[in-house]
C-alpha cells in the first residue's frame, strides 16, 4: 500500500459516525493506473451496510444534524472547506495515484472541492421563500425544505469535484446523505469524509458505502428510505439507476455522458482557440464527460487549424501520474482497450491521423497508457464523431457554413456542453440559442471550471442541474403554505 493511504483505513464503510467493516467482510483492490500495482484495499460494501446507512441518515435527520439552523450547517461546510483546502497537497497525491490524473489537475479538483464547500456553506441560509399574492383573506407563501436522505453515486473520474457539487448541495440544505464511490477510485471520497469528520459533521450526516456498482449502487438506487439521488456515469448504468428510483417515485438528477463540440469560425482568434480546443479533449486523458472530443472547424481555416493542434499533439507527454506531465494513464486496463479499439477504428476505416504524443520511455510496462491521437476530416456520422470514447482522442470535422455548423453540432444523441470561437456578436449569440447543449461557452471552454454555473444535460446527456445556486433547488423541495385568517 502505497505510504499516502496509511493515514486513514480504506477497507471500511462509514455508517453513523462508526468505521466499520461491510457486512459481507471482504474487500476489492484499487490498482494504480500508473503501474498497474494495487494501491490499497476498499470494502465490498452491500445491501445491508446501504440499509444501514439509510437508517443511519435518518436518525441524524431527527437527531442533531436535523435539529441544525441554516447558519449552522453553514458555519459546518466552511470548516470542511477550509480543511480541504489545508490538506489539498495531499488529497491531489492520493487522486493522482489512484485515478491516474497528473498532480496539477488533481491539485486544480482538490481546490474545487474546498471552493464548492465554501460557496455552499455560504449559500446554506440564503435560499428564500417567497410569499405569493392570492384571494383576500390569505397569506400565501413557499418554503423550500430538504428531501430527506439522499443517495449520491459518483465516478471514477472526478471523485472530489463530483462529491463537492452534489453532497455539499445537498447538506446545505439539510439533506443527511448517503454516498456510494465508485469502485475504480475511491480515496478522496474516503478521505473527505474523514475531513467531515473533523470539522464537526454530526454523525450520520453523511455515510459512505463503497463497493461495486451491481451490490452497493443497486441497493442505494432502489432503497425506498432514499428520497432523492444524484447520479454521474454512463447512460446505460444511468438508465438502470432512474429505473429502479422510479418504483419508488424518487425523483433523479442524471450527469451522463457527452460528445461535446467546440466551432471554430473562420473570424475565431485561434491563438486563443487553440489551448482551449487541446486541453478540454486531452483533460484527465480524456476521461471527463464535458471533454470537447469534437472540433468543428469552418473549411475556409480547416487545415490551418488541424496543423496547428497537431503541433501541440505531437509535444504531448503521457507518463506517470506523479510525472505530473501533460497527460496521465487511463483508469484500467478495460478503459486502455476501449480506447485503443476506437483508434484502431479511425486507421481500418482510412481516416487521417492527424496528430499523436508520445508515452514517456520510463513509463512503467504495468502502466495504462494512450498516446492523445487527433483525427482530421471525420464526417459528423461517423462512430468516432458519435459515440462517447471516454479517451484522449478528437476528431476534427469541417463545415461550411453557421446552418451546416448548427446541425453538425446538435447530430448527436447527447448534449451536455458545447463551445463556439467567433468574433461576430449576433452569431454568438445565435449559436448559444441554436446549440443543444446544457452549458455553451462563447470564446472558451469551461470558464475555468464555474462552481457557480449550472451544469446539466439534454438528450442522452441526463437531466437535471447540480453546480451553483440551481443545484440547492434540485436538492430541496417546494412547499406551498396558504393560510386563512379567520
Amino acid at each position: 500500500m502505497n505510504e499516502m493511504t496509511t493515514a486513514f483505513a480504506t477497507d471500511r464503510v462509514l455508517i453513523a459516525g462508526e468505521w466499520r467493516a461491510p457486512a459481507s467482510r471482504e474487500t476489492l483492490p484499487l490498482v494504480n493506473p500508473s503501474d498497474g500495482s494495487e494501491l490499497a484495499r476498499i470494502a465490498a460494501g452491500g445491501a445491508r451496510d446501504v440499509d444501514a446507512a439509510v437508517g443511519a441518515a435518518e436518525e441524524a435527520l431527527s437527531g442533531a444534524w436535523g435539529r441544525m439552523t441554516a447558519t449552522e450547517r453553514g458555519r459546518v461546510l466552511s470548516a470542511m472547506g477550509r480543511l480541504v483546502a489545508e490538506k489539498a497537497d495531499e488529497l491531489a497525491r492520493l487522486e493522482a495515484l489512484d485515478v491516474g490524473k497528473p498532480l496539477k489537475q488533481a491539485k486544480a479538483d482538490a481546490l474545487a472541492l474546498a471552493r464548492y464547500l465554501e460557496f455552499y456553506g455560504g449559500a446554506a441560509d440564503k435560499v428564500h421563500g417567497e410569499t405569493i399574492p392570492y384571494l383576500d383573506g390569505y397569506t400565501v407563501l413557499t418554503l423550500r425544505e430538504p428531501h430527506g436522505v439522499t443517495g449520491h453515486i459518483v465516478p471514477w473520474n472526478y471523485p472530489m469535484q463530483i462529491i463537492g457539487r452534489s453532497v455539499g448541495a445537498a447538506l446545505a440544505m439539510g439533506n443527511a446523505t448517503v454516498l456510494k464511490p465508485a469502485e475504480e477510485a475511491c480515496l478522496t471520497a474516503l478521505a473527505f469524509a474523514y475531513i467531515a469528520e473533523e470539522a464537526g459533521l454530526p454523525a450520520g450526516a453523511l455515510n459512505v458505502v463503497p463497493g461495486t456498482g451491481e451490490a452497493a449502487g443497486a441497493a442505494l438506487s432502489a432503497h425506498r428510505g432514499v428520497h432523492h439521488l444524484s447520479f454521474t456515469g454512463s447512460v446505460a448504468t444511468g438508465a438502470l439507476v432512474q429505473a429502479a428510483a422510479a418504483k419508488n417515485a424518487v425523483p433523479v438528477t442524471l450527469e451522463l455522458g457527452g460528445k461535446s463540440p467546440q466551432v471554430v469560425f473562420a473570424d475565431a482568434d485561434l491563438d486563443a482557440a487553440l489551448p482551449f480546443l487541446v486541453n478540454a479533449g486531452i483533460q484527465n486523458a480524456g476521461q471527463t464527460c464535458s471533454a470537447s472530443s469534437r472540433i468543428l472547424v469552418e473549411r475556409v481555416v480547416f487545415d490551418e487549424v488541424v496543423a496547428r493542434m497537431a503541433e501541440r499533439y505531437r509535444a504531448l507527454k503521457v507518463g506517470p501520474a506523479l510525472a505530473d506531465l501533460d497527460v496521465g494513464p487511463m483508469v484500467s486496463t478495460r478503459q486502455k482497450e476501449i480506447v485503443e479499439r476506437y483508434i484502431g477504428i479511425a486507421r481500418a476505416d482510412g481516416l487521417a491521423i492527424a496528430g499523436e504524443g508520445g508515452i514517456v520511455a520510463d513509463a512503467p510496462a504495468g502502466g495504462c497508457y494512450v498516446r492523445p491521437t487527433l483525427v482530421a476530416n471525420v464526417s459528423g456520422d461517423h462512430r468516432l464523431a458519435q459515440e462517447e470514447i471516454f479517451g484522449p482522442v478528437q476528431v476534427v470535422i469541417p463545415f461550411e457554413g453557421e446552418e451546416e455548423a448548427v446541425r453538425i453540432a446538435n447530430g448527436t444523441d447527447f448534449g451536455l456542453v458545447a463551445g463556439v470561437w467567433t468574433r461576430d456578436g449576433g452569431r454568438q449569440l445565435r449559436m448559444a440559442r441554436a446549440l443543444k447543449s446544457g452549458q455553451v461557452f462563447i470564446n472558451n471552454y469551461g470558464a475555468g471550471g464555474g462552481v457557480e454555473l449550472p451544469f446539466g444535460g439534454v438528450k442522452r446527456s441526463g437531466h437535471g442541474r447540480e453546480k451553483g445556486f440551481e443545484a440547492l433547488y434540485g436538492f430541496s423541495v417546494l412547499k406551498t403554505v396558504a393560510i386563512l385568517h379567520g
